[in-house]
């Protein structure tokens, strides 16, 4: 019963600037959607891309030097080829 209520009373009202956030919101993720059915390849190459940078930073901030071919190799392989490269 309340809820029937408090529809029939008059709506709360939302802050301009909240209403625009939510529609820059609605936006990108309209961009997004957009962006996953026509370009999944190249959405593909970059989340490799970042997956391999990210593996070289978190490798310099621990002290390894590691070349960044390896890196591609060992994140495409199943398992890393030594313990040490584990995360």
């Amino acid at each position: 019963m309340m809820t029937l209520r408090q529809l029939a009373a008059e709506p709360p009202m939302i802050p301009t600037r909240t209403d625009w956030c939510l529609a820059d919101v609605g936006e990108a993720k309209g961009r997004f959607e957009l962006y996953t059915r026509q370009l999944p390849q190249k959405l593909k190459v970059l989340r490799e891309h970042a997956l391999i940078e990210s593996t070289v930073s978190s490798n310099r901030i621990e002290g390894v030097e590691v070349d960044k071919a390896r890196v591609a190799l060992s994140a495409s392989a199943v398992a890393p080829a030594r313990s040490g490269e584990r995360g």
